[in-house]
């Protein structure tokens, strides 16, 4: 039985849907029985830079860490010039 909505046809038969493959699109690779992930070039830069551990890095770090303990502690006081200064700088420029 089929209903017609306004020359629309009503639904199509349910059952017996072909499943279609999505080995074109699926990222994931199966090889001898284990899952194989291929990242983007940039996330591979970002993992080796990681773990390189470079300097300047590594000088960023100690200072989040400086700045969440202070902030823990109740005595961070932030540069509020800097602060402001930046917050025009990102308004005006749109950076």
């Amino acid at each position: 039985m089929s209903i017609d909505f306004y020359g629309i046809g009503g639904p199509g038969q349910i059952g017996n849907l072909k499943k279609t493959s999505n080995a074109q699109t699926d990222p994931v690779d199966k090889v001898a029985g284990r899952d194989k992930v291929q990242f983007s070039s940039v996330l591979q830069d970002v993992h080796k830079a990681q773990s390189e551990g470079e300097p300047g890095n590594i000088e960023r770090t100690e200072r989040i860490q400086q700045i969440k303990q202070q902030v823990a502690e109740g005595s961070y006081e932030p540069d509020l010039n800097k602060v402001s200064a930046s917050l025009l700088q990102f308004l005006v420029e749109g950076k």
